[in-house]
């Protein structure tokens, strides 16, 4: 096995491992859904956005990855008012 292959082997085994968290986070996701319809509470909550980002992004040593991961995390936020959009309604 080349490095390249020995590098797609790593991210693979990586990607299995964000699938399943990713499950795992949207479980939770659903469970907050469930508490903004019963609170009539909205699902967007950028105080809460701001300090998740900010909190995550400091917890990141490599700071030449921190935009990848700000557009990252983004990406995880937008899929998760989404998902709670399509449970409330």
């Amino acid at each position: 096995m080349n490095k390249l292959e020995e590098a797609r082997k790593k991210i693979n085994q990586i990607d299995a491992e964000m699938l399943q968290l990713f499950v795992q986070r949207m479980e939770a996701v659903k469970e907050v859904a469930a508490y903004k319809k019963e609170n009539h509470l909205p699902v967007f909550d950028e105080d809460r956005e701001t300090i998740l980002l900010q909190r995550n992004l400091s917890m990141l040593q490599e700071e030449i990855l921190s935009p990848y991961y700000k557009m990252f995390f983004e990406g995880v936020l937008k899929s998760s008012k989404e998902y709670q959009k399509e449970i409330i309604k």
